[in-house]
């Protein structure tokens, strides 16, 4: 029989390698934004400061937007939505994807994120493309939902539920700021189980 643990060995080693240099790019790249304000820091002194050249940099970010915009927790609250148990309804299997994947940070990675989500508040540009990133994200999560439901991703109603999800989360990110992270997970339960009543005022 052909060896196969070697090759997937390393590609496992390159992806790790990867993902170290793309963290290393993004850590640098929020501390620099923070330190000298995200219009006055270039491409060019993220790279310096991660110690890769501008077009390593380039490979990893396509703009120096994506430092900022490049969140890994989706994917990891992505995961955890569709790993939970069939019968668990829609909602209550995003409430339970928020709580596992954030009470798994720790307190350097917690803090990463609020950094990360504070520029995109505070910075026009970064908030506009975050807002243009969304429809992306309503096309994803109609697929998970669908997949959820037994239903077609493009119905109407999948769709609609979808984007309803998307704007809950989206309205607490816009409101919260500097929080610890059981009341950042609170506040976005609170929010969901408030849509999941049919959004009562």
């Amino acid at each position: 029989m052909p060896d196969t643990a070697t090759p997937m060995k390393a590609v496992g080693l390159r992806e790790r390698k990867k993902a170290k240099t793309r963290a290393a790019i993004q850590e640098h790249g929020l501390r620099l934004f923070q330190e000298q304000g995200y219009g006055a820091t270039t491409v060019e002194q993220i790279a310096e400061a991660a110690e890769v050249s501008p077009s390593t940099f380039f490979r990893y970010f396509p703009t120096k937007e994506d430092v900022v915009l490049f969140d890994s927790t989706d994917a990891l609250i992505f995961a955890s939505f569709e790993a939970q148990p069939p019968e668990v309804s829609v909602v209550e299997a995003l409430r339970r994807a928020f709580h596992e994947v954030y009470s798994a940070f720790t307190p350097a990675e917690f803090e990463r994120e609020q950094t990360r989500q504070s520029l995109i508040r505070s910075v026009p540009d970064l908030r506009a493309r975050m807002l243009d990133d969304l429809m992306a994200s309503i096309d994803l999560l109609a697929e998970m939902v669908g997949r959820r439901v037994g239903r077609a991703p493009e119905e109407i109603a999948v769709r609609a539920f979808s984007g309803a999800l998307v704007g809950v989360v989206v309205g607490v990110f816009l409101a919260v700021n500097d929080l610890e992270p059981i009341d950042y997970v609170e506040m976005f339960d609170a929010a969901l189980a408030q849509l999941e009543a049919g959004l009562p005022l």
